[in-house]
């Protein structure tokens, strides 16, 4: 009988439920905030009103059939991918500067597969009760509780992952008239298409899959070490203060101090949880010190940290790709210190160069590293390039092409034509006429047909053929001119663009 690694581990292990234990702190209580703010903004978004005059009222729309995307006074054309460009890498790098600073904050309180986690965890919670509450439901035979309970949970669920596919959609359409066309059946294919992927993908992501998707589907946890360095921030356990020379101990009510090994499952089994009344600074000096002499460090090994992880790891098995930095098993801990009156910050953010000295100082960020200032300069000055060049944006764009093929035309009188293709993209609101113009030759020279203006309809370009026709005199002492376009109206939108003349005597 053959046995290894893969026969202890397996390929793909059966998911082992996690019930995460509430919590109450400083962590705790930003996690809500970000929750909180993340959901309204996502889901009250597409309905808040704004005027315009060539779009529903709608905030922020993504017009797919108008090929523009209208964020509040802002409209962006497919011309503008500059912007989508220089936004992802501004995100990217925000990403590599904050995990160099504080590991992975990102996937603790701002990822969608966190917040939507931990909504959902929130809804299980209230339908379920508090985890030990939740563990005696998974366990005991399906009756009708269980049921019921488990049920509407799932039920919640699936509400909440409807609802977010909706919204989705909602940002690309009318939201108000989408809601009444969908539940009336007039919506289009694509709308039931994709609220039913949305629903499920969610509904899967973050009530079924839960940590697996961090474990397993997002590649971010597997790279971020490269980005990890001595001086990062990240949730660590302080071993050295809590395990002392023996380990930890349990403190047990009416039975003092009783040192155990480390558990190597503490959600197969709850571990004891000490309920204590606040003590004094004094009582809490006297017990640590009596541990400190018996040689066992201030961890009480109450599991708390375990049970409130929504990833199931141990901190104090040390830092772990799993871990996503959120820093609830630091308030669960904080809490325990504060019953018996110990110190705070036996977990905590800090660093492992900071860990790993005699005397570990106060945590604190550090900065001042080539990588964390050459991602902060990269990240402001492309933020700055980004916002100038929203700034500054004009109501249109032109692009003006010679015709190569071929260069120049030598006419039956000598004159020579060159040939150039205009063309002129309306980004503005409404529709605009432009009056093409020449400086720098001759005011006939210039041919433009039927077509000295060009009406652009708001998101669309228009295109003209021009040709310049020039003496064989002016041809040689002219290297090139300007072409002008002025929207009507509007003189000073005038935009110009220098371009090249050729000629016989220009050729090499």
């Amino acid at each position: 009988m053959q046995t290894g690694l893969e026969d202890q581990l397996g390929l793909y292990q059966k998911r082992i439920p996690i019930f995460t234990r509430s919590v109450k702190g400083r962590f705790r209580r930003f996690k809500t905030s970000v929750l909180a703010l993340a959901f309204a903004i996502y889901f009250l978004l597409p309905w808040l009103p704004w005027s315009r005059l060539d779009a529903p009222a709608q905030a922020v729309l993504f017009d797919l059939p108008g090929r523009r995307f209208l964020i509040f006074g802002l409209t962006v054309y497919p011309q503008n991918v500059i912007w989508l460009a220089l936004l992802l890498f501004i995100a990217a790098i925000l990403l590599f500067f904050v995990t160099g600073l504080v590991g992975r904050a990102f996937c603790g309180y701002f990822c969608f597969q966190t917040l939507w986690t931990d909504f959902f965890i929130w809804v299980e919670y209230k339908i379920q009760g508090e985890r030990p509450a939740r563990v005696r439901l998974y366990r005991q035979p399906w009756d009708r509780e269980k049921i019921l309970k488990i049920g509407s949970t799932h039920a919640a669920w699936l509400l909440t992952s409807f609802w977010t596919g909706l919204t989705f959609v909602a940002y690309f359409a009318y939201a108000p008239q989408l809601v009444v066309d969908f539940f009336t059946g007039q919506a289009a294919a694509a709308a039931y298409i994709t609220v039913s992927v949305l629903t499920l993908s969610t509904y899967a992501a973050a009530g079924l899959m839960r940590e697996q998707i961090c474990t397993y589907v997002c590649p971010y946890g597997r790279f971020q070490s490269v980005m990890y360095e001595a001086e990062t921030l990240a949730v660590h356990y302080d071993a050295k203060r809590g395990e002392g020379a023996l380990g930890r101990a349990v403190v047990r009510a009416g039975r003092g101090i009783v040192v155990e090994r480390r558990r190597t499952d503490v959600r197969a089994k709850d571990a004891v949880v000490v309920e204590r009344r606040h003590a004094n600074a004094s009582a809490g000096e006297r017990a640590l010190a009596e541990r400190h002499q018996q040689g066992v460090g201030d961890c009480v090994d109450c599991g708390l940290c375990v049970q409130v992880c929504p990833v199931g790891i141990d901190i104090r098995d040390g830092l772990q790709y799993k871990c996503i930095s959120c820093g609830l098993c630091i308030d669960a801990c904080n809490t325990i210190m504060d019953s018996f009156g110990f110190p705070r910050g036996l977990i905590r953010y800090d660093s492992e160069k900071n860990l790993a000295a005699p005397v570990p100082a106060k945590p604190q960020l550090h900065w001042k590293r080539l990588k964390i200032i050459g991602y902060g300069v990269a990240m402001v000055l492309m933020s700055a390039y980004l916002v100038y060049s929203i700034g500054t944006r004009g109501s249109f764009d032109r692009a003006v092409n010679q015709i190569r093929q071929p260069l120049y035309v030598v006419l039956s009188n000598g004159d020579i034509r060159n040939r150039y293709q205009i063309r002129i993209t309306n980004k503005a609101a409404q529709a605009q006429t432009y009056r093409i113009t020449a400086r720098g030759i001759p005011e006939d020279a210039l041919d433009l047909g039927n077509f000295r203006e060009i009406a652009v309809k708001p998101g669309h370009s228009g295109m003209v053929q021009a040709s310049v026709r020039l003496s064989p005199a002016k041809a040689a002492s002219t290297q090139g001119f300007e072409l002008v376009i002025t929207p009507l109206g509007k003189p000073a939108e005038a935009r110009s663009e220098a371009v090249r003349f050729d000629s016989p005597s220009k050729r090499p």
